[in-house]
């Protein structure tokens, strides 16, 4: 007796079924990391002249975290629900709703970082003749790097899940095979789309910190120097503590 295939029982691990939808978990997976890379790359872009208006005194940080925590604390159903008449059932609906939600922990992030460069580090620049945009560009965003990558990789992780509640219009990448699936309860595709979602994230956040460690040199040196015990630095100071003025 010839046995079953294993799309004819349902098994939630099935290698024909990644054979035979190979093609449509590619296509579901390239829809989804371009959604995500998209939505986080124009949240940094908003991120950073919104924290460095917050940072000019509490008079503009009140509003703009405020704002912000409260963008991320709406519902995702209820945000695009509010965007649909704006942007209609697209893919700019999604990527607006992922700006919103990772505005909150990149411009708190952001602030950290720019909070936690040495006032000395400043000064000099100033005595090196350095304006206000050349000590931004040059000096204080370079020192704020950990904390701004760290920001960027929780923001980034928190997307690629998010964007699976863009199948609600259609354009969430695997989260639309995930739909797709559950009214007949099609274990291999819930199973292979939640995977590829998992390992998405996972491989995004190794190849940030891979960037974040290339792009911060100094940082493992001061780690790796186990001999000098006097002094130590706890890193960025978490966003929750910023106090700008």
């Amino acid at each position: 007796m010839a046995e079953q295939s294993c799309l004819v029982t349902n098994d939630w691990i099935c290698g024909e079924y990644l054979r035979s939808r190979s093609q449509e978990l590619t296509e579901a997976t390239v829809q989804h990391i371009g959604i995500t890379v998209v939505s986080v790359l124009i949240g940094l872009a908003v991120a950073l002249p919104l924290a460095l208006l917050a940072r000019r005194g509490p008079r503009f940080a009140g509003p703009v975290l405020g704002l912000t925590t409260v963008l991320y604390t709406v519902p995702s159903l209820a945000m695009f629900s509010l965007l649909l008449p704006l942007f209609g059932l697209s893919a700019a609906l999604v990527v607006t709703g992922l700006v919103l939600y990772s505005l909150t922990i990149l411009v708190r992030n952001i602030l950290a970082g720019l909070a936690a460069v040495p006032q000395e580090a400043r000064e000099a620049a100033r005595g090196m003749g350095y304006g206000p945009a050349r000590l931004l560009w040059e000096v204080e965003l370079p020192l704020a790097l950990p904390a701004v990558m760290a920001g960027l990789r929780i923001a980034t992780v928190s997307t690629v899940a998010l964007t699976t509640v863009g199948s609600l219009v259609g354009k969430g990448g695997l989260g639309n095979l995930i739909e797709d699936a559950l009214p007949s309860f099609f274990k291999a595709q819930v199973l292979a789309a939640s995977v590829l979602c998992v390992l998405l994230a996972v491989v995004a956040d190794l190849l940030l910190l891979g960037l974040q460690r290339l792009l911060t040199p100094w940082t493992r040196i001061s780690g790796g120097a186990g001999a000098a015990p006097a002094k130590t630095d706890a890193g960025p100071p978490a966003p929750a503590t910023v106090e700008v003025g």
